[in-house]
């Protein structure tokens, strides 16, 4: 099951949309090129069990 969420990129700040596997556990992190300025970000996932709210953070790859 796939939901989208948005997250802040780590450099430019702009919002950005991506997929969140559901599958994939309540916590995840994976890299992904912000949409505007193609720069890399790490992605930490963390979705509520109880009600599938999901929060993202961001940060620069290093």
């Amino acid at each position: 099951m796939q939901n989208t969420s948005e997250y802040l990129c780590a450099y430019c700040g702009e919002p950005n949309a991506t997929f969140v596997d559901l599958s994939g556990g309540m916590q995840q992190s994976y890299v992904e090129d912000c949409q505007v300025c193609c720069q890399p970000n790490v992605l930490y996932i963390y979705i509520d069990e109880d009600n599938l709210d999901i929060e993202i953070s961001s940060e620069p790859e290093s």
